[in-house]
C-alpha cells in the first residue's frame, strides 16, 4: 500500500527550512496541497522574511505540486486563524495539520530569563494549541482531520539547559492526550513526533559526520505515516536517523494503605512496592488512574469484611 493525500489539505507550520520543509516537500510529492508557513526567523525567533517560505512553495511547485505560503506567528491567534481562513478560500479544507514550527533559547535554568522562558512556550505550546484550536472546528465538522504535534527528546527525558524547551516539548504530549479523546469520534486523530536531525537547531552540538546520518528524510518517513487515513492516534512515535520507536508513559500497579497507614513514613517505607514494574500500564484517560486505586480500597474494604 502506498500512502497518498490526494485532494487532501496539509498545513504544515515552520516549513520553510529543515524538518518543516521535508515534511512540506513529502505530503505535496504524495498529492497534498500545502500552505508552506513560515515567519521566517532565527533559530532563537528573531527577525522574519517570507523569503524561506516561497523557497519551499517554488520547490514544490517546480515538481509539480500545489502550494501557497503563509507569513503567521503560530503564537498569535488571529495571525494563525487567518492562515486558516487562507487554506479554506483557496481548497475548501484543511485535512491535515502539521505543529513543527519551533525556537530555542537555550540557557541554563540559573541564568535563564523567564522571558525566554515565556517566548519558547509560547511558540511550541501556544502555537501547537493555537493551530489545533484553529482547525478542530472545521476538522469535527467535516469529520476527519490528523493532526501531530511536535515532542522531542529533551522534553519526555529532559536536557541541561532547555527547561524551557524541554516544558513545552512535553506540554504538547498533554494536549495530545486530551485532544486524542476528544477528536477520536469525529475521525480526528492527533499523535506525537520526536524527532532528531541534523537542522540548524542542532547545529555545534553534533558533528558533521552525525548530522549527515541524521537526515530530515528519514524524519519525514515517520511523519508521513501520522498523516494518512489509517494513521494511529495518540501515538509518539520517535524517529531520527533511521531509527524509529515508540515511547509509552506507563504507570505501575502501585499499592492500597488503609487510613491509618496512609502517612509519608509508610508511603517511603513501601516505594520498592510502588516502584514495582510487574502489572504496569499505558493509562488512557486520567480517570482510569482514579478507577484503580478506587478498586484497590474497595478491594481491601471487602477482605476486612
Amino acid at each position: 500500500m502506498t500512502i497518498r493525500y490526494d485532494d487532501q489539505v496539509a498545513i504544515v507550520t515552520g516549513s520553510g527550512n529543515g524538518l518543516g520543509r521535508s515534511h512540506a516537500l513529502a505530503l505535496a510529492a504524495r498529492g497534498a496541497k500545502v500552505v508552506v508557513n513560515d515567519l521566517g526567523g532565527s533559530v532563537n525567533g528573531d527577525g522574519g522574511s517570507s523569503d524561506a517560505a516561497m523557497e519551499t512553495v517554488a520547490m514544490i511547485e517546480a515538481a509539480g505540486g500545489e502550494a501557497i505560503a503563509n507569513g503567521a506567528n503560530v503564537a498569535k491567534m488571529d495571525e494563525v486563524e487567518a492562515m486558516v481562513a487562507q487554506a479554506v478560500a483557496k481548497w475548501g479544507r484543511v485535512d491535515i495539520l502539521v505543529n513543527n514550527a519551533g525556537i530555542l533559547r537555550d540557557k541554563s535554568f540559573v541564568k535563564m530569563g523567564m522571558d525566554d522562558f515565556k517566548l519558547v512556550v509560547d511558540v511550541h505550546l501556544m502555537g501547537s494549541a493555537n493551530c489545533s484550536k484553529a482547525v478542530w472546528a472545521l476538522m469535527r465538522e467535516q469529520g476527519y482531520g490528523r493532526i501531530v504535534m511536535t515532542t522531542s527528546s529533551s522534553g519526555m527525558y529532559g536536557n541541561f539547559g532547555q527547561a524551557n524547551y524541554g516544558a513545552a516539548k512535553m506540554a504538547v504530549v498533554g494536549l495530545m492526550n486530551t485532544l486524542c479523546i476528544e477528536g477520536e469520534k469525529y475521525n480526528v486523530k492527533v499523535n506525537c513526533l520526536s524527532p532528531t536531525a541534523g537542522t540548524r537547531m542542532l547545529e555545534g552540538l553534533v558533528t558533521e559526520e552525525q548530522s549527515e546520518i541524521m537526515t530530515v528524510e528519514s524524519v519525514t518517513a515517520g511523519l508521513l505515516t501520522l498523516c494518512d487515513t489509517d494513521a494511529p492516534n495518540r501515538s509518539i512515535l520517535c524517529a531520527g536517523a533511521g531509527g524509529y520507536a515508540r515511547t509509552h508513559i506507563y504507570e505501575t500497579d502501585g499499592i492500597y494503605l488503609p487510613p491509618e497507614a496512609q502517612t509519608a513514613e509508610n508511603v517511603r517505607a513501601h516505594m520498592d512496592a510502588i516502584d514495582n514494574p510487574e502489572g504496569e500500564q499505558v493509562l488512557i484517560g486520567g480517570f482510569q488512574q482514579t478507577n484503580k486505586f478506587v478498586a484497590k480500597a474497595a478491594a481491601y474494604r471487602e477482605e476486612q469484611k
